[in-house]
């Protein structure tokens, strides 16, 4: 399965690299890409810098398509273009998971309305304002509306490709995985213990 992973400026380090972490090491299950507006090299606020493929390469969709958060998210809603590019990706995508406030993103599409989703729980008052129409769930880890996945803050998203693994694959295999990281995974999506901090 080909995973895109959308990448812009002060993307969160773990929003990335902890799913890549779990599904790059299945390269026999999955090949992953990442993309930006336009291509090149992105730096994040800790310094990260990814080269990247231009996203307008991605024609027919992805398998799987990642949209992280990150203190970029707070310009990106704003920028009507990008949006429109993860509103035309995010529509032709088999699957499409977002971390912490990479739901804003997705939520601005439209694509989200009248969807169950979460997001960052410290972040969580301000990514709602982006998807009035969205049933926003703050007590959950991660939720699943159709193929749309969406996790709370920066780690939830290695909960959430853990539970979307075991959806793909079953629940021991995701929990190998788990093991295999040592990870600690928090497999019931319902739990967050960060909801009422």
């Amino acid at each position: 399965m080909k995973v895109g992973v959308l990448l812009f400026e002060d993307f969160e380090t773990l929003d990335v690299f902890g799913p890549v972490e779990i599904l790059g090491r299945l390269r026999e299950h999955f090949q992953i890409e990442f993309y930006s507006e336009f291509g090149g090299t992105v730096i994040n606020f800790h310094g990260v810098s990814i080269q990247t493929q231009k996203l307008e390469g991605i024609i027919n969709g992805v398998d799987i398509f990642l949209i992280p958060g990150g203190l970029g998210t707070r310009k990106e809603v704003n920028n009507a273009c990008l949006i429109d590019k993860i509103r035309q990706i995010a529509g032709l995508s088999r699957y499409v998971l977002t971390v912490c406030t990479g739901s804003a993103l997705l939520a601005k599409t439209g694509l989200l309305d009248n969807r169950t989703a979460t997001s960052n729980k410290r972040a969580f008052d301000w990514v709602i304002t982006n998807g009035e129409n969205v049933k926003w769930i703050r007590t959950a880890r991660w939720t699943i509306d159709d193929k749309f996945y969406t996790s709370s803050g920066v780690s939830a998203g290695m909960d959430m490709t853990l539970g979307f693994l075991s959806d793909l694959h079953g629940l021991e295999f995701a929990k190998k995985v788990a093991f295999q990281i040592e990870y600690n995974w928090q497999e019931d999506k319902s739990i967050d213990n960060f909801s009422e901090q």
